[in-house]
């Protein structure tokens, strides 16, 4: 197979077989640097994969920004950041989340709450190639950790109550395998969490301190050089599962599940479609599934 259509695709969310005259500039193809997800680091919206962000390859710099949108039947996320990366080998990013708690906030006596966190993350892929390992079994691999500092204003007396810090860090392990012929990438994760519902509701709870291991699941389906389509999956720690103090199952956590559509209309711009499934938020208040749309669009260098 030609070289340029072996690094083509490599990776990221829509990973493409160019043509030479993808070329240009230099630097890695169309999408190789994948999406933002809603921490900030590179990969599917949910969930980090093991490439780095942006564009630069050996002895250059790349970058992204992005910015993200989720509206569920009963509350909305936004997110905002940023990643740099170097060498196609270390990525630094921030990010920045806030979510309206909408009839929660309403039903503890704080109309307009709006849980705030900010993300720092650094990832390092330690070894492998996407692309020119895509003709093995051997997978590109990252590490990387995310620093979590949550604002819950008037709620985060009682999330203290209930053991719950308002920071804490994630360290994960991404494993990131292209299969070029059928055009299909695969990624699973391994993250060692204390989050709860991401680190929005603070870091652990009475009786659930320690970190726990939970897995995520990426798999994205190339349909055209500039568009994919594929599903997300995010196993979630529940810490408050035991928890009683608001009634039984009050502040379960459910895990979370997405499919989407990525379309990258120019190398520098791509635009990320998903219908989530993020389980029922804290169903001792809104006892219902919260599902909806996510949207998120990147900027790339």
């Amino acid at each position: 197979m030609p070289r340029h259509h072996r690094l083509a695709f490599a990776g990221a969310l829509a990973l493409a077989c160019a043509s030479p005259s993808a070329l240009a500039f230099g630097g890695k193809l169309l999408l190789t640097g994948g999406v933002s997800n809603i921490e900030g680091a590179a990969g599917g919206g949910l969930t980090p994969w093991a490439v780095t962000g942006g564009y630069g390859t050996a002895g250059e710099f790349g970058g992204s920004a992005f910015a993200t949108h989720v509206k569920t039947q009963d509350f909305s996320v936004t997110a905002y950041g940023a990643a740099v990366a170097y060498g196609d080998r270390i990525e630094l990013s921030l990010a920045r989340q806030s979510f309206d708690t909408g009839p929660v906030g309403d039903a503890l006596g704080l109309p307009g709450l709006k849980l705030k966190q900010d993300i720092v993350g650094v990832k390092l892929r330690v070894f492998g190639d996407a692309v020119l390992d895509s003709d093995t079994w051997a997978p590109q691999v990252a590490i990387g950790a995310q620093h979590k500092t949550s604002d819950a204003g008037g709620l985060q007396s009682t999330l203290s109550a209930f053991g719950a810090k308002d920071s804490g860090t994630d360290l994960y392990v991404s494993a990131t395998k292209l299969f070029l012929a059928p055009g299909i990438l695969v990624n699973g994760t391994l993250r060692a969490t204390k989050a709860n519902q991401n680190g929005l509701l603070g870091f652990g709870a009475t009786g659930h301190s320690s970190y726990r291991v939970q897995p995520e699941v990426s798999l994205a389906w190339l349909l055209r050089r500039d568009l994919a389509i594929g599903a997300e999956y995010r196993a979630k720690p529940d810490n408050f599962r035991d928890n009683t103090a608001l009634g039984a199952g009050a502040l379960d956590e459910d895990d979370w599940a997405d499919v989407f559509v990525a379309w990258a209309p120019s190398k520098h711009f791509s635009l990320t479609l998903a219908y989530v499934d993020a389980g029922k938020i804290v169903p001792g208040v809104v006892n219902k599934r919260q599902t909806g749309a996510y949207v998120s669009a990147q900027v790339a260098f």
